[in-house]
């Protein structure tokens, strides 16, 4: 090699150096999207509170009585004055916006309280709910993956047909099937969810059954396409055995498309939490946003979708860190 080729090789980035301005320009692809998500979020329930039918300072007004009649200019007028009603849209939108970034989402209507205080009040049971239920589902798909898949005979084929069922389960129809043979028939878990491990379960698990059917179809096929790898081949071939073959070159890999889709999947299990909740008598953001929705209390609606779509954008955050660590090899793109 020359000196002048030397010279140039030099000045070539290494792959390392390519790699790391691309991965910093990712993440901030990644964190740009997330707060457009979120702008639109908070975009869309300014507009639910701002065009709805009806005037809000009666709504407001007629809430906090507890009587529904049409109001005087005379009453309304310090409500509109005190929260801002009759101002131009656009400075009531720039209004909303900077108390989002404050933290301030807004008073609730008919609890005459912060909607983040009332969201902070009942979000933990939500989310031990939640996380519960996200973890369950993954056990269930990895065991049922790891035992059935790809082997011959009717094993497989059965763990299919049951992922399938369970993927179309709505969570309305499980959570009663789950109440009443369970809970009322055999009385082994109380009708009403509680605080308790016990009341966790059957919550938990439906909204655990249907994601792991819808995981488990994506985890099953690639599980299958890997167990064909040559590395694969070459682990059976050095006498490894097959069940610690599958957990330890073929589980990883498999699991990967799933991962993919574990951050929508904790902000659909927010969404299915306010009918499970419901169904189990369950305190949480669920029955609060059910009881708010009846209540026509837009703020706390509102705090609520916006709490849900920060979810939501934290665990598809969460899961591309989730990635590097599953295989190394991966970078976010």
């Amino acid at each position: 090699m020359t000196t002048t080729d030397a010279a140039a090789a030099t000045l070539l980035p290494t792959p390392r150096r390519r790699r790391r301005p691309h991965a910093a320009k990712s993440w901030i692809n990644k964190i740009v999207g997330a707060v457009v998500v979120l702008w639109a979020a908070a975009t869309a329930t300014f507009l639910l509170q701002a065009l709805a039918p009806g005037d809000r300072a009666t709504l407001l007004l007629n809430l906090a009585s507890g009587q529904s009649r049409q109001r005087t200019p005379e009453e309304v007028a310090p409500v509109n004055e005190k929260f801002g009603f009759t101002d131009p849209l656009a400075r009531q939108y720039l209004h909303y916006l900077g108390g989002i970034l404050r933290g301030d989402l807004g008073t609730s209507y008919q609890l005459q309280r912060p909607v983040a205080a009332v969201i902070l009040d009942q979000i933990a049971p939500t989310l031990a709910l939640t996380v519960t239920a996200l973890v369950a589902a993954w056990l269930i798909v990895i065991a049922a993956t790891v035992l059935s898949a790809g082997r011959p005979g009717p094993l497989g084929g059965l763990s299919s047909l049951a992922e399938t069922v369970a993927a179309g389960v709505p969570h309305y129809w499980l959570g009663i099937i789950l109440l009443v043979v369970f809970a009322i028939n055999l009385g082994w878990f109380p009708v009403e969810g509680g605080d308790s491990l016990k009341g966790l379960v059957l919550p938990a698990l439906t909204l655990a059954i249907p994601l792991a059917g819808f995981l488990g179809q994506v985890t099953r096929a690639e599980f299958t396409r890997a167990l064909e790898q040559p590395h694969v081949l070459s682990a059976r071939a050095r006498g490894l055995g097959d069940t610690a073959t599958r957990f330890r070159h073929v589980l990883r890999h498999s699991l990967i498309p799933a991962l993919s889709i574990s951050g929508w999947a904790m902000g659909a299990l927010f969404g299915g939490a306010v009918i499970t909740e419901t169904i189990f008598a369950r305190a949480g953001i669920g029955q609060t946003l059910v009881t708010a929705a009846q209540s026509r209390d837009a703020p706390l609606v509102s705090g609520i979708v916006i709490v849900i779509a920060a979810v939501y954008v934290i665990a598809n955050l969460v899961v591309d860190v989730v990635y590097t660590v599953v295989d190394p090899r991966i970078s976010t793109s």
